[in-house]
């Protein structure tokens, strides 16, 4: 009975700690004693296509090989990648906080000659730059997309639907109507001109 139960705790930390943690040979590193092949051969007088290499295997250099990053474990007997070096990890967080960045405002319309505002950068900041305008231009926000950066205003009694749509890089700032449309040209742009002018950037 103690066998047993000894022989079942044995089973069940082994399981839990995993192959890796032990250190068991996997056979990752088995390409490393790959020999070259001679090209095949036909017996003389055979009619055979010729047969050419489908991914031909490169020549590589023997001080490149000896001079190549060792991916191996601790125990060298699994493969295994090198973690990132703290410099690259302190470039992302670099390039985190450059992405909060916006660019200028630009004015511009579409191809249907619809007024729109373009901004490069981080969708979050903008739309919290675009809430601030509308904040300061004293227009009454009947509803705000939880889902998307959308907001619908009052302006002169009409209700319009504000959003700013993510690009690539780019953003455009674009007014519609509450059934979706594109506003009146005029008061889309007397509305974009107004953020344009106010942007707090």
């Amino acid at each position: 009975m103690q066998l047993r139960l000894g022989l079942s705790l044995a089973l069940s930390v082994f399981s839990l700690a995993g192959c890796s943690s032990m250190g068991i040979d996997n056979g990752s590193l088995d390409y490393r004693q790959t020999t070259t092949l001679e090209p095949l051969q036909y017996p003389e007088g055979t009619m055979a296509r010729a047969a050419t290499p489908l991914y031909p295997a490169p020549t590589v250099d023997v001080l490149a090989l000896e001079n190549a990053p060792k991916l191996v474990n601790q125990r060298g007997n699994r493969y295994e990648m090198p973690r990132p070096p703290i410099e690259a990890e302190r470039s992302t967080q670099d390039n985190d906080s450059s992405s909060n960045i916006i660019g200028k405002p630009q004015l511009l319309k579409d191809g249907n000659l619809n007024p729109l505002i373009k901004i490069d950068g981080n969708s979050a900041t903008i739309w919290q730059y675009t809430l601030a305008t509308l904040s300061s231009l004293n227009h009454s926000i009947v509803g705000q997309n939880k889902n998307r950066y959308e907001v619908t205003i009052k302006v002169d009694q009409q209700t319009y639907v504000l959003r700013l749509s993510p690009v690539g890089a780019s953003n455009n700032l674009a007014v519609f109507n509450a059934d979706n449309s594109f506003a009146d040209r005029e008061r889309a742009e007397e509305l974009l001109n107004q953020i344009y002018q106010n942007w707090p950037a």
